[in-house]
């Protein structure tokens, strides 16, 4: 697993560098693995399109506490989205884990999410691969770096930085500027986690 010093720093950040890593569920003891491929940054209460930006709440208070905890949430009434708290306590900002690249359980991912026939593309966002990993609020609140948690984060991929590729975060509605054009999304391409993955045989 990854350090507590690799968190507890500015989710802008951590974003980029969690680019690469492993994210690993253990699911009724069968291990699901992807690697991270898209991810986007929120950072504290002056950024208007976090969370966190209203204040402390019973839906983001997750937020508000360690750095390496699970922060899952409910979104358009059909969706949970995993996010990874980081900084400082009482320093709200946490990571959206946007998309993976799959390379371990596929047959149980298959099982979690049945709806695509292309299981490289499966998890190629942020509520499919919540499905794919089988993921809930359930764990939301979850420390990711103890011996026993079912969700943790992996060394993966050594990527060139000038592979990852930054651009302003999605969906983010009337959010005002400057935070709605701020470039807190970091990503590699879909073909390039492929080819990487295969090369290291991961």
């Amino acid at each position: 697993m990854l350090s507590q010093a690799f968190f507890d720093r500015p989710a802008p950040l951590v974003a980029p560098e969690l680019i690469g890593k492993k994210l690993v569920r253990l699911q009724n003891g069968k291990r699901l693995a992807g690697i991270i491929t898209e991810t986007e940054a929120y950072q504290g209460q002056e950024d208007s399109a976090c969370h966190a930006h209203v204040g402390k709440t019973k839906r983001n208070e997750v937020m508000f506490g360690r750095a390496a905890t699970a922060y899952i949430y409910f979104t358009y009434g059909m969706h949970w989205l995993l996010n990874i708290v980081t900084d400082l306590p009482d320093m709200p900002a946490a990571v959206l884990i946007r998309a993976v690249f799959p390379v371990e359980g596929l047959e149980l991912m298959a099982e979690n999410r049945p709806m695509l026939a292309d299981s490289q593309k499966w998890l190629n966002g942020p509520a499919k691969l919540t499905q794919g990993f089988g993921l809930t609020g359930a764990l939301n609140g979850q420390d990711m770096l103890r011996p026993e948690s079912e969700i943790f984060i992996e060394e993966g991929l050594i990527l060139p930085q000038s592979l990852i590729q930054s651009s302003p975060r999605i969906g983010l509605g009337k959010t005002p500027e400057p935070w709605l054009s701020m470039p807190w999304r970091w990503e590699i391409s879909w073909q390039e986690a492929y080819n990487r993955v295969n090369k290291e045989n991961l």
